[in-house]
């Protein structure tokens, strides 16, 4: 038996030889930072001052500081369990720990989330570019013209800028691009704590001659507060309503990046555990930072009158400004870009669980991309609302990825003679998946009880 054992490993060993050999480490150290921190950073940002209206500025750095801490424990225990087996592919940890259905599983969770994620990007490209092309066309909004219609546009980028990306053989070279999109976010959260001190608090609707019209429009968004409702100038410390629901899985969504986590860590030049983990700390702290200031200074601008997207709120006040077009157009080419780096774990995954074997071939990693990104856009423009998608994937797969995965692949790897189950490690790995177990089934009763009784269908935009 033991021998059995014993080939299996060297089985494996050769299969994470061979994984290593296809990918050199040539990345340093700051691209890497920019790499993962591109990965983090996603479409959440645009959704934070929306569940900051929903929880109190207090509870909310609570629950994001919580989440925060928790990723980089979770990275930790990944890196750990990578280390002991000289694996670094995500679906090849979850084969070491579980066999195939441990590959299997963590294969689907990276697929459902990402997957998730390059649709809520594309979502925000289908919203945001017409009215960006409205607005420097100055074309009238009921006009039906193709270039304006989301759906098309959503293809044409898919096409011409996703797709050629997403065809590069290593992530390494996507730093580059990483850096510019995070530099078009940094922006974004320039101009949102700018036009704070721009914004009178009770702010004017834009065309107040056609309110009746707006109306109607904006109480698709929330029913709260238009109609006779006091406009709230002061900032909550701590609330509590039916979506605060949609709250946890908004930031546990905001931290997603394991499953790129491992590949960065293998092009990683001259690679170590305390080095990738550094990487990972000054990714989450940066984008921690970003985040807090990003939710609190949209939170202030508006207060109860946020909408799920952020960028949303200021067109009701000009649809024209300038300042918020240039950072629609930041928004964009940041999501855009981001498309490709959440692509390359799919691809991977999929490989790992449909061809395992098989040497790197180009016609499968092109066919493979076409395939998502086809898929990603029918999605999109058949998908319900942004904030749904978000809540569905942010209860499910993310915390499989972030809190249970991790936690029970390092129970199972790291041999009992090292940590028996009874050694603080090993009980702390416990609880931390079983506390992502607890927070699935919470989120996903909330979202459940919200739809049932229709609440969630006025945040929702329905």
């Amino acid at each position: 038996m033991p021998d059995d054992i014993n080939t299996q490993r060297m089985k494996l060993n050769t299969m994470a030889g061979i994984f290593s050999l296809q990918f050199e480490g040539k990345t340093s150290f700051g691209m890497s930072v920019f790499n993962l921190g591109n990965a983090i950073m996603g479409s959440g940002i645009l959704g934070l001052a929306y569940a900051m209206a929903n929880t109190g500025v207090l509870l909310f750095l609570f629950l994001l500081t919580a989440v925060a801490v928790l990723s980089s424990y979770s990275i930790h225990l990944l890196l750990k369990s990578s280390g002991i087996v000289g694996i670094r592919a995500y679906e090849q940890l979850g084969y070491r720990a579980f066999g195939t259905p441990g590959k299997m599983a963590a294969g689907i969770a990276i697929t459902l989330q990402n997957i998730g994620a390059m649709s809520s990007y594309l979502y925000i490209v289908k919203s945001e570019l017409p009215l960006v092309i409205q607005a420097f066309l100055k074309i009238d909004p009921t006009s039906d013209l193709w270039y304006i219609n989301g759906n098309y546009l959503v293809m044409i980028v898919s096409v011409s800028i996703i797709l050629p990306l997403a065809l590069m053989k290593q992530l390494g070279y996507l730093g580059y691009t990483s850096g510019f999109s995070l530099s078009c976010m940094v922006f974004f959260l320039t101009a949102v704590i700018y036009k704070k001190f721009q914004i009178p608090c009770p702010f004017e609707e834009f065309m107040a001659n056609t309110t009746s019209e707006h109306l109607n429009i904006s109480n698709s968004v929330s029913h709260d507060f238009h109609i006779g409702a006091v406009v709230e100038c002061a900032p909550r410390m701590m609330t509590i309503n039916s979506q605060t629901a949609y709250t946890i899985p908004i930031l546990a969504f905001a931290f997603v990046c394991h499953p790129e986590v491992l590949p960065i860590y293998t092009e990683l030049r001259n690679p170590t555990k305390k080095r990738m983990q550094q990487v990972s700390n000054i990714s989450i702290l940066v984008m921690y930072t970003m985040y807090f200031l990003a939710a609190l200074f949209g939170y202030l601008t508006f207060y109860g009158n946020v909408e799920p997207e952020l960028l949303h709120t200021y067109s009701r006040i000009d649809p024209y400004d300038t300042l918020i077009l240039c950072v629609r157009v930041a928004v964009l080419t940041a999501v855009t870009l981001t498309v490709p780096i959440v692509l390359f774990p799919v691809r991977r995954a999929i490989q790992q669980m449909l061809f395992p074997t098989k040497a790197f071939n180009w016609l499968r990693h092109t066919a493979i991309a076409m395939v998502l990104l086809t898929v990603i856009n029918l999605l999109v423009i058949f998908a319900p609302n942004i904030l749904d998608i978000f809540g569905i994937i942010g209860a499910t797969s993310a915390p499989c990825l972030i809190f249970i995965f991790p936690a029970i692949f390092y129970i199972r790897i790291v041999p009992t003679d090292q940590e028996p189950m009874n050694s603080r490690p090993k009980i702390q790995a416990a609880c931390f998946a079983a506390l992502g177990v607890s927070f699935m089934i919470m989120s996903m009763s909330f979202i459940i009880h919200d739809w049932t009784t229709g609440a969630g269908h006025s945040a929702g935009g329905h």
